[in-house]
């Protein structure tokens, strides 16, 4: 599996698109993104890491960065986000920021 994240509005999507030659109907197949919104209130990010994980790319926005929330609620699941994003790191062949399009290796070895 292939993790990708960057900021919000980064081209996540669209670097895989160009990166895999993939479509929309391929990237759908193949890939899941968005998925630190999963994270918010799950039970068992461990399980949810590990069922992510079987597809071929999995994408997340960072959530980290910025102004505090001020509500425990949305912290709890910022908090969330970030384990998640870790597992997911840590089970990935390989690991890619992108920033403003620009894709950077985090994490093993990929023809870019």
């Amino acid at each position: 599996m292939v993790f990708v994240t960057g900021p919000l509005y980064s081209g996540k999507k669209t670097f895989v698109k160009e990166w895999m030659h993939w479509d929309e109907e391929t990237l759908s197949r193949n890939a899941v993104w968005d998925v630190q919104e999963l994270a918010a209130g799950c039970g068992d990010l461990e399980q949810l890491a590990q069922q992510l994980s079987q597809k071929q790319v999995v994408i997340a926005a960072e959530v980290g960065g910025g102004i505090v929330p001020a509500s425990a609620q949305e912290r709890a699941a910022r908090e969330a986000a970030g384990r998640l994003a870790c597992l997911l790191a840590k089970r990935a062949d390989a690991v890619i920021r992108v920033f403003c399009g620009i894709p950077t290796v985090l994490k093993g070895e990929i023809a870019l």
